[in-house]
């Protein structure tokens, strides 16, 4: 599903327009990125939660070549899922 799909799938859901949906989605999209970045953990419960982790450089192998590269440290998203997401998709 991409994004134009899961505005579709919200407007249908919730009876909103499409347009309405796509500000609701930009707008949930952009405060959950505003909030990890501040360093927020965000639950939604029976969904799941959004934190930020960080990666530690590493040194990494070019395939090609074979040839070491540093890999820089960098901030990374985690999800995990809540017990209702889970139990409706298993």
């Amino acid at each position: 599903m991409n994004k134009a799909e899961l505005i579709d799938a919200i407007a249908a859901e919730s009876g909103l327009s499409k347009a309405d949906a796509k500000k609701a989605l930009d707008g949930f999209v952009s405060a959950t990125a505003n909030a990890l970045k501040g360093g927020d953990r965000i639950s939604l419960v029976g969904f799941g939660s959004f934190s930020l982790s960080n990666r530690a450089a590493r040194t990494g192998r070019n395939p090609q070549t074979g040839k070491e590269i540093k890999i820089a440290a960098k901030n990374v998203v985690r999800f995990k899922a809540g017990a209702e997401l889970s139990g409706k998709v298993n």
